[in-house]
């Protein structure tokens, strides 16, 4: 991974995923590495063991978490169902590294979204009321995989628990499983706007109208819907 990565793409990560101090990635550490060829790692070393890619994931290096992450998807999507199940449980007990937005959004739907869709979803609604930001966005943006089946309860209710979020990455996760929901049937996001859209965070709403007919969303956004 040293000989893979770049100064000059290392330094725009830096910048581009927030890494100053009070900043959300603080300290994260970046060697400018592009997901494309990460994901081609990741096939190249696809047989490492669980182990093995969980002490990967630690790295305090944010490549090789993403690399970890992926490994971890490509794992749980052919595995048995012991397998699957180890994973699962792997990934929710080392969600502190697990610790920025592309880390969460490149595995949480095809994990924990995709082991529970057709369990009991309790663990979600733990996430989002979880004091970390990461869990609370896991928590939603694993959702995604229902959404894609049709299946859009879950997502709507873990909205309306975190429409007081105080965190705008959780906004913008929100609005967007909003808008992906609205993609595939629109009068049931359009419902749930019109009950929430006066309180919702301002972000969130851009984020859930963002494709809508332009008078449609310049009512919302002015709030005359």
């Amino acid at each position: 991974m040293q000989e893979l990565g770049d100064h000059e793409t290392a330094a725009h990560s830096q910048r581009f995923f927030k890494t100053g101090k009070g900043e959300y990635g603080e300290r994260d550490r970046f060697l400018g590495i592009r997901v494309p060829v990460l994901r081609k790692c990741a096939r190249q070393f696809r047989e490492t063991g669980l182990k093995d890619t969980l002490e990967l994931l630690k790295s305090s290096l944010h490549e090789a978490r993403l690399l970890a992450l992926f490994m971890l998807v490509a794992k749980y999507s052919k595995g048995a169902i012991s397998e699957k199940q180890a994973i699962y449980r792997a990934y929710l007990g080392h969600t502190k590294y697990i610790n920025n937005w592309d880390l969460v959004d490149s595995s949480a739907e095809h994990i924990v979204g995709a082991h529970l869709f057709d369990r009991e979803r309790k663990p979600l609604y733990r996430l989002v009321r979880s004091q970390s930001l990461w869990e609370r966005r896991i928590g939603i943006m694993s959702t995604f995989r229902f959404i894609k089946a049709g299946d859009f309860a879950d997502t709507l209710a873990l909205a309306e628990l975190l429409l007081h979020d105080r965190e705008d990455l959780i906004h913008k996760a929100v609005g967007w499983m909003l808008r992906a929901v609205g993609n595939r049937d629109f009068h049931v996001e359009e419902e749930f706007l019109l009950k929430h859209y006066r309180d919702m965070p301002r972000t969130m709403l851009r984020y859930a109208i963002e494709k809508f007919p332009e008078g449609e969303r310049r009512a919302f956004l002015q709030g005359s819907r």
